[in-house]
């Protein structure tokens, strides 16, 4: 909708094909219906890719200021909900709206519940379906949540016409366990902590939630973007308190305290409980000597675990890999082998991080194409 916006603004005939019932219903799903569209921190550094360099043209071509500036434009009330997190202030449906608005205005023409049968070359430039056309944008999306009809259409069209697809798996995804941790998992789901949660030299710091499949929250979706599998993840459940200085004052001036007591004053009562039971240590403070003191705040500060998996495609936010960005113009988005093909959005191998990064690489990358189909 952003590039077929820009380019009818150019004064492009438009035709924009949707194989969905709704429009833009990964939009009107997004942040709890409230839909995080853009970050005010955008930065490439925000953003995984084979050539973390591919995005900075887009960005910096059309900024988070500009997507401002176009929902202000048309009276869309908004707020920063946290990390440069920005929220409307109602519904999703507004950006929905703004955009179909924004569409009508450029006189593109939209066809709804439409399925793409061939992409084909021609003297003049594209065939799709019986459409002819001078060039062709392909922005499908990945394979996350394919309940909502996330497809592998934009790969297949890529492959088609020669171009490399990095192997895309799914991101900003909850991460599963098996075996014991499983239960434990299962025995405090709905619990949540504010967590530090580490993959190599990676690290979030924001909500952790624990569910009946294994570790969710903004930090764990954040690490699994970075996770690979076989591969650990270290937690520290308490990142503003050094454990092992707690547990010795605690020996010092109230040695007569309860191990799980004194934890419980730091994180919750059922955390404190599990992790105790989990390294069978009990009793008063006095009668621990240092060594357990050390294996049960190691416990806490640094938890290092291997998830099993992640819930895969079903419930991921987004989808790594995908066009490489080595086949594409960062200026202009299009195929470098062939003349008129874009590939913009998630389809392409940018993928942001979670608070509204991904929304912005749409929007510019959108922008971007739309200058120049």
């Amino acid at each position: 909708m952003m590039c077929a916006i820009e380019a009818g603004k150019r004064g492009r005939r438009v035709l924009l094909i949707d194989h969905s019932k709704k429009t833009a219903e990964k939009i009107r799903i997004s942040g709890g219906g409230r839909c995080n569209f853009t970050n005010l921190h955008t930065s490439p550094e925000s953003f995984l890719s084979k050539n973390p360099h591919f995005c900075k043209s887009a960005l910096k071509q059309y900024t988070q200021q500009n997507f401002i500036a176009l929902i202000e434009k048309h009276g869309i009330k908004w707020h920063e909900k946290k990390l440069g997190q920005l929220f409307c202030d109602d519904s999703a449906t507004q950006i929905i709206e703004m955009l179909l608005d924004e569409c009508r205005k450029a006189n593109v023409t939209i066809e709804m519940e439409t399925a793409v049968d061939s992409v084909e070359t021609t003297k003049d430039g594209y065939k799709v379906n019986d459409w002819p056309c001078t060039s062709v944008v392909i922005a499908t999306g990945g394979l996350s949540i394919p309940k909502i009809g996330a497809s592998k259409f934009g790969y297949d069209i890529a492959k088609q016409f020669g171009l490399n697809v990095i192997e895309t798996r799914p991101g900003l995804v909850p991460l599963i366990f098996q075996s014991t941790l499983l239960v434990r998992c299962k025995n405090l789901t709905g619990l949540s902590v504010e967590a530090t949660v580490s993959c190599g030299k990676t690290s979030f710091s924001e909500g952790l939630l624990f569910t009946h499949k294994g570790l969710s929250g903004p930090s764990i979706l954040q690490i699994s973007s970075y996770w690979h599998e076989g591969k650990d993840i270290i937690i520290n459940l308490a990142p503003k308190t050094d454990i092992l200085a707690f547990f010795k004052d605690r020996k010092q001036n109230q040695p007569k305290q309860d191990i799980q007591t004194a934890l419980s004053s730091i994180l919750p009562k059922r955390l404190a409980q599990s992790i105790c039971e989990d390294q069978d240590i009990k009793g008063r403070i006095a009668d621990l000597p240092d060594k357990k003191l050390e294996i049960l705040a190691s416990a806490v500060n640094e938890w290092r675990i291997r998830p099993s998996g992640t819930e895969g495609y079903r419930t991921a936010e987004v989808t790594l890999g995908g066009i490489d960005t080595n086949e594409l113009s960062s200026k202009t988005m299009e195929a470098k082998n062939q003349s008129g093909l874009y590939f913009i959005g998630e389809v392409v191998d940018v993928t942001g991080h979670l608070g509204g990064f991904n929304f912005q690489w749409a929007w510019s990358s959108g922008y971007v194409a739309g200058q120049y189909v």
